[in-house]
């Protein structure tokens, strides 16, 4: 039952937070919760046998039986980190926005927990109807942190990420009623939405007929997996979520709903569509690396320092999107890597934002400068920061690409060539970008704090140091030590990479 636990236990959190009665304890509550779900985590990692590729801690009760529909879940090495990411980041969340969030504070820490219980389902559930489920209920949560506590323009911003994730979510959801109208033919008659029973067909597909059964499921779901990654050139709602959502809306949306559609794409659509995926692995590999190099070059004209961030984490995706489409060891290690580096460092990089935002209510690079002499060991934090997104070695970022880059090169030298641009470029803008706020002249927002006390800039406090401290000690533990972090996905990945043309999975533990 701890999958379930893990799931469920942040509706009640919420609910808690809901009818506590006093208003001046809320974040305490809710931060002492939070981290009551991340040791849950560090149980379940605990009870997790990472040398077996079989679904491990599986619970499975009939839902809906007319349907073939099943409370279904268990967790494998593709899932795991994932799942630990996402119990990481809230506490972490939660201390971050003790300042920030000033408003409905209980609603705040409400929805913060249902997105929670979305994002762990997504990443858990082995019924289709019920990753459905979960995955659209992850949209409700998000749609009120950008609408209520976000920026000037967080209506246009909410409406445009809510509008473009249904559109495909619809077709996903066509895609998973035809397949389940063909599982009888793999359980004896029975209609069927477990996933495993999915796995198990053999659908048709005739290389170069593009109205063929599974050419039309495999873009069906890409494209619901394509918007949330999002792929270019279906990003367009990403920079502006980023920029309009609070510091805390941006952490969890980079950190981890991001993942949740280059995770699908690995759980979903590699395994259930293989002949496809290696047809049209082209197309992704070409999307990926214009992706890179796009992201890059938008985000070096950024006069916003957020929104930089956000198009840098357009070019990042296009890494995980290049790695998982190599389809080989090195690729598919790395992309999964690269997931958790860049929930890691991304969502570092917000919260270093946010806390200078605080400080100066300003965004504006040109605005900056000089800012290390005023804030000695913030800088030295947003450097280490930097150089992690820019995968200087012995950081996290390091690992994740250069394998990456090893997969893509022997899918593609040319490939591999393309990409690794988008290195040169990534060191290029968030350099710069360094080097204007923090070095050379003092510019206007150093010049007024130094001439008015009421607005006089303070470095880092002990609250901010606790919540980068996790973040900065994962970014050299993951850079010097990925084997403590691989080891866990390792056999799922070889698993997937020797079985990718019938791909299936075995069950241990409950409901085996």
């Amino acid at each position: 039952m701890i999958l379930s636990g893990l799931i469920f236990l942040p509706l009640l959190f919420a609910l808690i937070i809901t009818v506590w009665p006093q208003r001046n304890t809320v974040r305490h509550i809710a931060l002492g919760l939070s981290v009551i779900e991340f040791v849950i985590s560090l149980a379940m990692l605990q009870k997790f046998d990472p040398a077996s590729s079989a679904l491990q801690m599986v619970e499975k009760t009939t839902w809906i039986e007319r349907f073939g529909i099943s409370y279904f879940v268990g967790i494998d090495g593709i899932s795991l980190m994932l799942v630990m990411l996402t119990t990481f980041l809230v506490p972490i969340i939660i201390l971050a926005s003790w300042n920030s969030i000033d408003k409905k504070i209980k609603g705040f820490h409400a929805a913060l927990f249902i997105l929670q219980t979305a994002m762990l389902g997504s990443f858990l559930a082995m019924d289709a109807i019920l990753f459905y489920t979960f995955w659209e209920l992850s949209l409700i949560p998000m749609y009120f942190i950008v609408g209520i506590w976000g920026g000037a323009r967080r209506i246009y911003a909410t409406i445009k990420f809510f509008i473009y994730t249904m559109a495909g979510s619809v077709l996903m959801l066509l895609a998973i009623i035809f397949m389940m109208r063909l599982t009888p033919e793999v359980t004896g008659g029975q209609i069927s939405a477990s996933l495993l029973d999915f796995y198990k067909l053999r659908i048709p597909f005739i290389a170069g007929e593009f109205f063929t059964a599974q050419t039309l499921l495999f873009f069906a779901f890409a494209l619901a997996f394509a918007i949330k990654v999002p792929i270019f050139p279906l990003h367009t709602w990403l920079p502006d979520a980023h920029v309009e959502a609070p510091t805390p809306g941006s952490v969890i949306l980079a950190g981890v709903m991001l993942k949740m559609g280059t995770y699908c794409f690995l759980r979903w659509v590699i395994p259930l569509f293989p002949e496809a995926t290696e047809h049209y692995s082209w197309i992704f590999m070409a999307v990926g690396v214009i992706g890179i190099v796009y992201g890059a070059l938008v985000a070096m004209v950024q006069p916003d320092v957020k929104k930089l961030v956000a198009y840098s984490s357009v070019s990042h995706m296009g890494y995980i999107i290049v790695g998982l489409f190599a389809m080989n060891a090195y690729g598919v290690n790395g992309a999964l890597y690269q997931m958790l580096n860049h929930g890691i460092s991304t969502g570092a990089l917000f919260l270093l934002i946010g806390m200078i935002y605080e400080r100066t209510h300003s965004r504006e690079i040109s605005k900056y400068g000089g800012l290390a002499s005023a804030l000695p060991i913030f800088t030295i934090i947003f450097v280490i920061v930097t150089m992690s997104s820019i995968a200087v070695p012995m950081t996290n970022g390091f690992i994740g690409e250069f394998l990456i880059l090893l997969g893509s090169y022997q899918y593609s030298p040319w490939v591999a060539s393309i990409a690794v641009s988008g290195v040169v470029l990534g060191a290029a803008y968030m350099l710069w970008m360094v080097k204007r706020i923090f070095f050379g002249p003092a510019g206007e927002i150093v010049k007024h704090a130094a001439h008015d006390k009421e607005h006089a800039l303070h470095d880092l406090s002990v609250r901010e140091l606790v919540v980068l401290a996790p973040l900065i000690v994962l970014i050299f533990w993951m850079g010097l030590f990925p084997n403590h972090f691989m080891d866990y996905s390792k056999a799922s990945v070889d698993h997937l990479i020797k079985n990718k043309m019938g791909y299936s999975l075995v069950l241990t533990g409950e409901g085996k």
